[in-house]
């Protein structure tokens, strides 16, 4: 199938066959499914920028659709999510403004940036999360603890809550009772940057910080994430499609197997428990690396 707007041909069932694949893993994990999304459309020799701005297109549609899972499971903190919204809209602009300026520089240059961004972004994570799940299940077996309760309050989670720095607010539906309103903001201003860089919706580095920086529980995160996504991703369309990133086109084809897949998804995660979805999550940006190291090395980047 001939794209007009980024001018290249594609199979349709490739590419929906992607989008199903991010959104049951993202209707699974909370996230938008573009760390995967992305290494895959670059292993197809989709342009870098046609990448980042289409991938935002198809992520909200997506998230949509399984953040609406999540609210009717109880999964979403409305709160959480409207505050960390500010924090993300200017970290969005200002990633989209990064990709701008790698636009013009020599050919490749974009793609090769954020190939070793989210590779280096990807590994880090990965180890982190399936570490600290691994940790947490063996305290679960031995010690006979609730699921929903392992480790909710990590060591670094209690010294953000106990940070004084006003203004403080209360975020009864994750069981924080205060908490300063600048570490939301902190967390949004980051993701939505990733966001706007490297056209994800910023999952797979917010999950893991409302769980290990602001001590929000695994569930909550999950469905909490995705319905900040629904901003991020959102805005970032936007200002990318100004910019002449986005292929409508495409996002929709993927669209049509993500929104199957985000509703299964989500309701896959009534039967697992936060520990062990955070073992689980840690699968995935290994799954992204090896993506992006076989476009390093066989993709024209290394010679």
């Amino acid at each position: 199938m001939y794209f007009p707007i980024s001018d290249i041909t594609i199979s349709p069932l490739l590419l929906t066959g992607i989008g199903f694949l991010v959104g049951a893993l993202g209707g699974f994990f909370g996230v938008g499914g573009g760390f995967l999304a992305g290494p895959l459309m670059l292993l197809l020799n989709i342009p870098g920028h046609f990448v980042v701005g289409t991938d935002l297109a198809h992520m909200t549609g997506n998230a949509l659709v399984a953040t609406r899972r999540h609210q009717s499971l109880g999964h979403v903190d409305l709160k959480l999510g409207i505050l960390m919204v500010a924090g993300t809209m200017v970290g969005v602009e200002g990633g989209a403004w990064v990709i701008e300026y790698l636009k013009r520089q020599a050919p490749g240059t974009l793609e090769l940036v954020l190939s070793i961004i989210y590779l280096v972004l990807l590994l880090s994570i990965g180890t982190l999360v399936f570490l600290e799940g691994f940790r947490a299940t063996r305290l679960q077996v031995h010690q006979r603890m609730d699921a929903g309760d392992m480790l909710t309050l990590t060591a670094l989670s209690q010294r953000t809550q106990r940070l004084h720095l006003p203004p403080m607010v209360s975020l009864p539906a994750s069981g924080i009772s205060s908490i300063s309103l600048w570490a939301v903001l902190a967390v949004g201003l980051v993701t939505g940057f990733l966001a706007g860089l490297l056209g994800v919706g910023g999952g797979f580095i917010r999950v893991p910080a409302l769980i290990y920086l602001l001590g929000v529980p695994t569930h909550v995160a999950v469905g909490t994430d995705l319905f900040e996504i629904v901003f991020s991703a959102g805005y970032g369309t936007l200002t990318h499609a100004l910019k002449g990133n986005v292929d409508i086109l495409m996002a929709l084809v993927m669209q049509v197997g993500a929104a199957v897949g985000a509703y299964l998804g989500a309701l896959a995660t009534r039967y697992i428990s936060g520990p062990r979805l955070r073992i689980a999550f840690a699968f995935l940006p290994f799954i992204g690396a090896a993506l992006l190291l076989v476009r390093l090395f066989h993709g024209g980047f290394v010679k």
